[in-house]
Parts: structure tokens; sequence; C-alpha cells
């Protein structure tokens, strides 16, 4: 007997109904899947990209960094200073902000090792003690081990963990009687080309050595100059030889230029040892009230940057200055202390100098 058409209309969809109900759910679902890649991914790239940007400087011309060193009137180190009590006069506008931090937390650090004559033996036995210095910065920091004589030589690269570092100190015999510390240190300059800029990564290089250099071909100016623009600061420990002078032992003289790499790229310069202790009975050299120093330095430095926008890049000369409160002073660069220091820029970026 026939269907009336009124049962018809209510019983035959069911199963079209289902089909009808599977396509809908697939539709919809293709339609959340769009959805879901148009709007969430990218939601989720900007945020890394964001944090990778808050830490990498990609166009490092325009974040212009300085370590610099603070003190009060009783030349004592200032703690705790904040970038809204520093005074910018820009009448150019030509920065677009400031980035300052405190001390240093991050490093990437080179051990660049004398390995001529006596001092490998002396060089090696400070192992712990400059193993001990990285440890105190933050398990971000990286270090890396450059050893020269004639010849500079990567004992280690940059690494995170110390262990090749400190298989690195115990440093071979040499056969020859050469010594290049300039060649070493430029190297010791190149070798941080292959890290990622990072804003508050300080760039240091611990040299040792006795200061003797006689076959050289790089000057140390050319030395300071490229690491002046890498931003990488030399802390010098001179391990001094003795030589009879009228009548009297002294300090044999370094080459010219040694002391500089650490007085004019923002470090240190120490002299392990003295006449004095040279006529003591024979004892290990100790290298740790240096390292601490060292870390000291750093921890007490800060880290200022201008951030420069699109009217630095007119073709003129710009000037600015910054300057501190009452009472305090700062050093930048090879520059003495100074409440306020000037600064210039122009194309091309690199031109960028600092006047007192």
């Amino acid at each position: 007997m026939p269907v009336p058409a009124e049962t018809r209309s209510n019983t035959l969809p069911t199963s079209l109904a289902v089909r009808l109900f599977s396509r809908v759910l697939t539709f919809f679902l293709f339609i959340c899947s769009l959805l879901t890649n148009s709007f969430f991914q990218p939601a989720i790239s900007l945020a890394q990209d964001s944090k990778t940007e808050d830490e990498v400087v990609r166009v490092s011309t325009d974040l212009l960094l300085f370590p610099i060193r603070i003190r009060d009137k009783q030349n004592q180190a200032v703690i705790g200073l904040t970038e809204g009590e520093l005074s910018l006069e820009d009448k150019d506008r030509i920065t677009t902000g400031l980035y300052f931090t405190p001390g240093a937390d991050r490093v990437a650090l080179v051990f660049a090792l004398d390995q001529s004559g006596s001092l490998r033996e002396i060089i090696s036995q400070q192992r712990e003690a400059a193993l001990a210095l990285f440890r105190r910065f933050s398990d971000r920091s990286s270090i890396a081990v450059l050893g020269f004589a004639e010849h500079p030589a990567v004992l280690a690269p940059f690494e995170r963990d110390a262990a090749k570092a400190r298989s690195a100190f115990m440093l071979s015999a040499g056969s020859n009687r050469h010594t290049a510390i300039f060649e070493a240190a430029a190297k010791a300059v190149t070798m941080f080309d292959d890290l990622p800029r990072v804003r508050a990564e300080r760039r240091i290089v611990i040299l040792i050595s006795d200061g003797l250099d006689n076959v050289s071909s790089t000057k140390p100016g050319a030395v300071i100059d490229a690491a002046l623009k890498n931003h990488v600061s030399f802390y010098v420990i001179h391990l001094p030889l003795f030589e009879p002078r009228d009548g009297r032992l002294a300090v044999r003289p370094p080459a010219k230029g040694f002391r500089d790499l650490a007085e004019k790229t923002g470090g240190q310069y120490f002299l392990a040892g003295d006449v004095k202790s040279a006529l003591a009975p024979a004892k290990e050299i100790d290298l740790t009230a240096i390292f601490q120093a060292i870390e000291e330095d750093l921890k007490s430095q800060y880290l200022l940057g201008f951030y420069l926008g699109e009217g630095a890049n007119d073709g003129r000369k710009h000037r600015f200055s910054l300057g501190l409160p009452s009472g305090l002073e700062y050093q930048v660069g090879q520059l003495g202390y100074s409440r306020r220091h000037e600064f210039y820029v122009n194309r091309p970026r690199e031109a960028l100098k600092a006047r007192n």
C-alpha cells in the first residue's frame, strides 16, 4: 500500500539527513581548520619572533651600544641607577629611545693564553680560578679558549659547558720562541663573528701574557678599532718578566700597545706581580684576586644604548648628549670620566664617535 505523502516527507529524509549532517560537519571542520591556520599560527609566530627580537639585535646599526662605568664623588661604583635618571639632549631628534641595563649577567668570554716559554705552566695552574670566574655568570654565558705563540689557534670554541675549556687550559709545549700577541688579539675578536648579536651580552677577552711580541704584523691600533666596532672589551693580565736596569731589577716593558688593548676598549689592565714578589721565595702565582676584580668590574658597569630613527640617515652629522644626576660621572670608550658626554653620528653609522 502506498505510503501517505505526509509520511514520506517525515521519514524518507532520515538517511539523507545523516549524510547531509556528515557533509556539513566535514565542511565545518574544514572551515575551522582554515580559521585556525589563518589566525592562531601567526599569533604564535609573532610571539616567538617578539621574544627573539627582545634579545637579538638583528640590525645592529639601529642600536648603538656602549659599556660605561659610573662613579660618585668618592670614586665608588654606583648601583641601581635607572633610565629615568638620565638626561638626554637631542635637538635633532634622531634618537627614538634609550637602552640602559645594569651589570653583566650574560657574557661571551674568550681566554687568550700565551703558550710561550715558562708561561705555559703558570697559566695552566690558573685553570680552576678562571673557570670559577665563568661560572659566576648566568648559564646563558659561553666560554672559548685561544692559545698562541707564533700563531693563534682556537683550543676550545664557544660553548656553555666549560668542559672543553677546562681541557684547553692544559697548554701543550711549543718549540718556537716567537710570540704574536696582536695576531692572537685580532683572532680573538673575530671569534665572536659566528655568535648571534645579543643585546645584554658582554663580549670579553681575557688576555694573559708576558707582553712581549716579537713577530706580529697586525698593529695594535687595528685590533683596538676592530674590538670597538664589534663591542669587544679586553682585560689584559700581564705576567711580567724582569731585567736589570740601572743596577736594579725592574719589570721588562711590554710591547707598545699591549696595555692599550685594555684601556682603549673598555676593559682593564692588571700587572700580576712586581719586583718585590719576584725576589720572594718561589711560590705559585695565583690570579684569583684579579679574576674577582674583573668580575666586580663587569658587574658594576652599565650597558648604554641609543636607538636611532630614520632622521639619522639623512647624511648629515647629528649631535646629542647624555648626562647623569649631580654628583655622578661616567666613563665611555677611551674617554675619561665626566658628568655629560657628547656623541655624534653621521652616515655611515660606523663613524659614530663619542666626545667629552
